[in-house]
């Protein structure tokens, strides 16, 4: 695939739109999302002492119902986010996806089968190591439903997040940074310290973080370097997608009709530091020498 004479974060800051453009854009987006959110309040009891419960309201809801809820938000906020880039931008959708002349979807392909395998293999090695820690949780009927829901719903929700961070925001932070790494770093906490709210961050702790930020850091890296989000957006949807479908526990974001369940105790555990400092590094030293990535230098810094 050709790639454009301009790059992935010049080509776009040259509307010379400021910040605060695309500040109103993600507002704009977030209020689709909002909009999103308005079916589930029609599946949610309706007896008030309900809610001194908490996040417990939701437990009356079939878990494949709750799912496709939670996940229909972000099919509002694809919407939104078109509308800004058109009614605001003046852009394509294209334009925050690649800096090629068409999206390259090989490029996504491989990096999902790639993230496909090794985090089943990790799980495996995982539950052949601590066998009591899972118990079979397969339900053929239920499952059905959810694969259904997942690959539909999950790919759009994984690529939105990618097209916002990776995409959107971190062209916008370019325009006020004037410079690669700030918009990398800035996008890179952000996008971790939103998951601060999860329930995983609140059963094991903030040290989670360590995960989350580096991820973000990951998918940041891979789309300077290869301009564009097609690789990171392969990524987020195979580790999204697994996640839903093979494994789930009682406090985790999205609790599923999974294959298998987590039941052991919940603790810090330093596959996150495996994840961060180790396979993430090797991934993108990897992909620099099949796609043959140049001038570190000037894509990142």
């Amino acid at each position: 695939m050709e790639v454009k004479k301009n790059s992935f974060l010049e080509d776009f800051s040259k509307e010379k739109k400021s910040l605060r453009f695309y500040l109103l854009g993600s507002l704009i987006v977030l209020i689709f999302s909002i909009i999103g959110q308005t079916p589930m309040f029609f599946f949610l009891p309706n007896e008030m002492n309900t809610y001194s419960e908490g996040f417990d309201i939701f437990s009356s809801l079939d878990k494949n119902l709750l799912f496709f809820l939670l996940l229909l938000p972000s099919v509002f906020s694809f919407l939104g986010l078109w509308f800004v880039l058109k009614q605001i931008h003046f852009r394509s959708l294209i334009s925050i996806i690649t800096s090629r002349e068409k999206i390259d979807f090989k490029r996504f392909k491989f990096a999902f089968i790639l993230w496909s395998v090794i985090s089943i293999s990790i799980f495996s090695f995982e539950i052949l190591l601590n066998p009591t820690d899972y118990q079979l949780n397969f339900n053929y009927s239920k499952f059905l439903i959810l694969f259904l829901i997942s690959i539909i719903m999950i790919p759009v929700q994984s690529v939105l997040e990618e097209l916002i961070f990776r995409g959107y925001l971190m062209q916008g932070f370019s325009v006020f940074f004037k410079n690669r790494i700030m918009p990398l770093l800035t996008t890179s906490i952000i996008f971790g310290f939103l998951h601060i709210l999860n329930p995983e961050i609140q059963k094991i702790g903030y040290g989670l973080l360590i995960y989350y930020v580096g991820t973000g850091l990951f998918f940041g890296i891979v789309t300077l370097m290869d301009e564009g989000v097609e690789l990171s957006s392969g990524f987020h949807v195979s580790n999204n997608l697994v996640a839903s479908l093979l494994v789930t526990a009682d406090w985790t974001a999205f609790e599923t009709y999974s294959v298998f369940k987590f039941i052991g105790n919940p603790y810090f555990s330093k596959e996150v530091l495996l994840y961060v400092f180790i396979i993430y590094p090797l991934i993108i030293f990897f992909l620099s020498k099949k796609y043959k990535w140049p001038s570190w230098k000037t894509k990142i810094l």
